[in-house]
């Protein structure tokens, strides 16, 4: 069996990627500077003027299809899906999509509201990034993914279900 995926604790101050906002939210017409993370209506609005190879990342509400960034996902160096409560698992659903169908090779973050119980299951449907909220202990979530290290079904990493360990 191979290793499970390494998993990025992500911690704001030491984050390289900044979100273009101002004072009042996020600017229409943001600059163009490396390791810019910039909303849909951000990208939409200066994509055409983004310099190739210069690092971009997108940030993602959990309502958008990410089939509509097809063409634009080999220029994404990070997608940032969102998670507004940890009880909404549509995000799990986009980084899936992201890796199995789309094969997006950069790097999938988990934002907002994560918590230490979401770990597995963000690991296994593509993430491999993530930034807690405040009050989670990243050693916890590192013990967590740790937990179960087979799965009978198939995710992003393995696709098919393992049946070694199944009786003749």
């Amino acid at each position: 069996m191979s290793a499970a995926p390494h998993m990025n604790f992500i911690q704001a101050a030491q984050d390289p990627w900044r979100a273009a906002v101002g004072e009042y939210g996020p600017l229409p017409s943001p600059p163009v500077a490396a390791h810019s993370l910039l909303t849909l209506e951000q990208w939409q609005a200066v994509r055409d003027q983004w310099p190739a190879g210069l690092p971009v990342g997108l940030t993602l509400a959990n309502t958008a299809e990410v089939e509509d960034l097809a063409e634009d996902l080999p220029r994404f160096a990070l997608v940032a899906l969102q998670f507004p409560k940890w009880t909404d698992g549509r995000a799990y659903s986009q980084a899936r999509v992201l890796r199995a169908r789309l094969r997006y090779a950069g790097e999938v973050r988990a934002t907002g509201d994560v918590v230490v119980d979401m770990l597995p299951l963000l690991q296994r449907t593509g993430f491999d990034a993530v930034q807690l909220r405040d009050g989670q202990v990243e050693a916890s979530a590192r013990r967590a993914l740790a937990i179960v290290s087979e799965h009978y079904q198939g995710d992003v990493h393995q696709t098919r279900p393992l049946f070694s360990r199944v009786p003749a």
